[in-house]
């Protein structure tokens, strides 16, 4: 169903960007360079999408002038910023950790289930002439891929130099989705 035509100028400006976001952590995170080392998969698959991120929140603090919001959308470019780095500088060393066939086809299986749910559920997140909470909306199955994703990894042998990363990903995020869910109750 088209609600394009009831939308905000801003609305669908903001939308338009959200989409192209979308698409190119799609693209990145579904063209990532699958290899025999977990870690090293989960890096490349992940810094895209914590760039989403990024550039989610910048979208969004164009237009809200919500003060928890944007407080909230400057935390998540901090600490996905913060992210990505960390996951840069442990790609090489990660690189070197090698997983059992078996370990990687289960790590890849569930993975793809993961991403498909949550691609699916940001795609879905529906349109409304509030920018705040279509935000919201976009970036909780975001967060909750992020989770998964996490969770799944640490069921294998990892690069010690992820696991703090990866524990790091499951706090900060499940502590943004109770955010966003206590605002979107909240409005």
């Amino acid at each position: 169903m088209d609600h394009s035509c009831r939308l905000s100028e801003n609305t669908k400006r903001y939308l338009e960007r959200y989409y192209c976001i979308l698409e190119d952590m799609i693209a990145g995170m579904a063209g990532a360079e699958q290899t025999e080392s977990i870690s090293y998969d989960f890096i490349v698959q992940m810094i895209p999408h914590h760039q989403a991120a990024i550039e989610m929140s910048k979208n969004l603090l164009c237009y809200t002038t919500n003060l928890p919001l944007q407080r909230l959308a400057e935390g998540i470019i901090e600490e996905q910023t913060e992210g990505i780095a960390q996951m840069q500088a442990a790609l090489s060393c990660c690189s070197q950790v090698c997983n059992c066939e078996q370990d990687q086809c289960l790590y890849r299986r569930r993975t793809e289930q993961v991403l498909e749910t949550m691609f699916s559920r940001m795609e879905e997140a529906g349109e409304c002439n509030c920018i705040n909470h279509n935000f919201m909306r976009e970036m909780i199955p975001h967060h909750r891929g992020a989770v998964c994703m996490a969770e799944n990894a640490l069921r294998f042998e990892l690069c010690p130099e992820l696991v703090p990363v990866l524990e790091a990903i499951r706090v900060s995020q499940c502590r943004r989705i109770r955010e966003m869910e206590r605002l979107l109750c909240g409005c």
